[in-house]
């Protein structure tokens, strides 16, 4: 088989490979988002607007840091979340 088929199945495999790697780690992020709203039940818990604030800018900061490796094939940084 000629090198140029071999290159056509390897990238059909890479992209079907990144398909469900990608599908399965969404829906993981959107479960653990929908997670974090069960803790806006403020009969069980209590917390300040400014808590909540802080919240979401990590989470949309940590979204457009990953959305830049995509583009830009930076160097992914990991900085875990404090309140």
């Amino acid at each position: 088989m000629s090198d140029n088929y071999n290159a056509q199945v390897k990238k059909e495999e890479r992209r079907v490979r990144f398909k469900k790697v990608a599908e399965r780690r969404t829906n993981e992020i959107v479960d653990k988002i929908r997670i974090i709203g069960n803790t806006s039940n403020r009969s069980i818990y209590e917390y300040k607007q400014e808590e909540i604030d802080k919240i979401f800018e990590y989470i949309h900061k940590s979204l457009d840091i990953q959305k830049d490796n995509f583009t830009f094939s930076t160097k992914p940084t990991r900085e875990l979340f404090k309140l």
